[in-house]
């Protein structure tokens, strides 16, 4: 079953010199696979901004990650462009200046660059970027871009929450009754109480002489 989580794409925004947004990651998609999970960003590329080689953005704690599992798929504009994305994992950062995302040294992060020609402009969806993880359950983490703006060049740095893998799997409640436990529950206590109120009257009514 393909779970769907759509995150807000109202950014935290840290820019140098503009309240503009950087890249964004509008859904997260979570399919199960071959044991584990994978995990699916749609990221996009802002109106009245751009992408240039070096640009990248960076998931934090992305528990459970599954290395050599990074791929990129559906890019804009076109097909071709799944070329020019790399992604690789390390326990701290890359993060872009004046920026302090939560980081949780002990946990991979993945950041996925681009190396291709310039992109002039958006509203763009950039793609999908997808890694594996152990776990399927998701928890909130903190997704950090830089690019530059599409007419001044100045560059945008941007962060954002975004769903991670918790790095653990809740369980099921053990000892949930059924529907049809709780409603034959249902029925059954009123008859009790009212066996429990007969009872007691029969036992305090008076002897017949």
């Amino acid at each position: 079953m393909i779970r769907r989580m759509f995150v807000a794409a109202v950014a935290l925004v840290a820019s140098v010199g503009s309240a503009q947004a950087g890249l964004l990651p509008v859904s997260v998609t979570v399919q199960p696979e071959a044991g584990n999970f994978r995990w699916t960003y749609s990221v996009v590329l802002p109106t009245d901004m751009k992408l240039q080689s070096g640009n990248y953005f960076t998931i934090y704690d992305f528990a459970g990650y599954q290395s050599g599992s990074g791929s990129v798929s559906s890019t804009s504009p076109d097909p071709s462009f799944s070329q020019y994305w790399t992604m690789t994992s390390a326990p701290l950062g890359p993060t872009p200046d004046r920026l302090n995302p939560q980081d949780d040294p002990a946990i991979a992060n993945l950041t996925f660059t681009y190396t291709g020609p310039m992109i002039p402009s958006g509203q763009l969806t950039l793609g999908n970027f997808a890694a594996t993880s152990t776990f399927g359950t998701t928890t909130e983490s903190f997704f950090t871009a830089t690019n530059p703006q599409a007419i001044s060049g100045q560059v945008d740095s941007n962060i954002t929450s975004t769903l991670v893998p918790l790095g653990m799997e809740i369980p099921a409640p053990i000892g949930t009754p059924e529907p049809a436990t709780l409603a034959l529950a249902g029925l059954g206590l009123p008859l009790i109480g009212l066996g429990r109120y007969l009872r007691r009257k029969v036992t305090g009514a008076p002897a017949v002489a």
